[in-house]
């Protein structure tokens, strides 16, 4: 089958924008063309692809799966381009990085620093997302890398991963909870205190309650949120115990703030890791941040 790539290029933005109009405007041709380009594909391909009325646009079953193929390639494509204008300087250009809340917050920040210092003229693009879902994005063509929790990535025949630090969790408490700074405590014993835990779609949250699981126990947390440091805060103020990474936490602890709790436990460490595509050209500007975080150049 021999298509056109000019109907495939009308379809994606049709499809992206769920909108006739929109994607006649966004390619400078009217919109009778965009309706006659999209009837054309489907007589082409032989099946309806998109579902139309008065009021909104809508993507068929064919239609949906059609569209993960050719945004993929678009996205590579556009990648494609970016690399030919990166390929002899790295005086403009984009880097698009996905990563978690957490590992943007209490990892990467000096690392962006440095690389904006070294490449002022580069764009650096951050897409915040957990580190499953940002490997579902890089797959797709939306970012150019993930830095993501090794753990939460499933084995994928199109990715790599290059293996960067290793991360430890711990429980930890504040100040209201002194007494328990020189004890000796086990899993039983934490479910006895009010548990400040992430939400459950988050990398540590999903190892906290396998790590009581696998110990016959279950909790309940007194608050689940979904940032860090609104953790660290409200363990701070003494509203319970919560488990986080120790990388994460070192200006809590040097402040004492914070201490950390001595459970008789095996907590096993994770790794911090960077995702890339197996089978496409890392972009220039993507390479020279893998190699800060290789280095640990800050």
């Amino acid at each position: 089958m021999d298509v056109n790539f000019e109907l495939y290029k009308v379809f994606y933005y049709v499809a992206a924008k769920l909108s006739f109009s929109d994607a006649a405007a966004k390619l400078y041709i009217s919109q009778s063309a965009v309706s006659q380009s999209i009837k054309l594909l489907e007589e082409q391909l032989d099946t309806k692809l998109f579902m139309r009325n008065t009021k909104q646009v809508k993507l068929t079953p064919d239609g949906e799966l059609l569209y993960k193929h050719v945004e993929q390639a678009f996205n590579f494509i556009k990648t494609g381009e970016r690399n030919l204008q990166e390929v002899h300087s790295l005086e403009r250009g984009e880097i698009r990085i996905g990563a978690s809340d957490t590992i943007c917050r209490h990892y990467l920040l000096p690392y962006l620093r440095r690389y904006n210092q070294l490449y002022p003229q580069v764009k650096i693009s951050i897409t915040n997302r957990p580190s499953s879902k940002c490997a579902e994005l890089l797959l797709k063509g939306r970012i150019d890398i993930s830095i993501a929790n090794i753990p939460a990535v499933k084995p994928s025949k199109g990715l790599n991963i290059i293996e960067l630090i290793t991360i430890n969790d711990v429980f930890i408490a504040g100040p209201a909870y002194k007494h328990l700074q020189n004890s000796e405590l086990s899993l039983q014993d934490i479910t006895e205190y009010p548990i400040l835990a992430l939400e459950p779609h988050s990398v540590t949250r999903s190892y906290l309650d396998k790590l009581f699981e696998q110990n016959e126990l279950h909790i309940t947390p007194e608050f689940e949120l979904g940032s860090v440091d609104l953790l660290l805060d409200l363990v701070k103020i003494g509203l319970g115990i919560s488990f986080v990474s120790k990388e994460f936490i070192q200006k809590e602890l040097a402040l004492g703030e914070i201490f950390i709790l001595k459970v008789n436990a095996a907590i096993m460490p994770r790794r911090l890791g960077i995702l890339t595509l197996k089978h496409m050209p890392v972009p220039i500007a993507a390479q020279k941040f893998i190699e800060l975080l290789q280095n640990q150049i800050l």
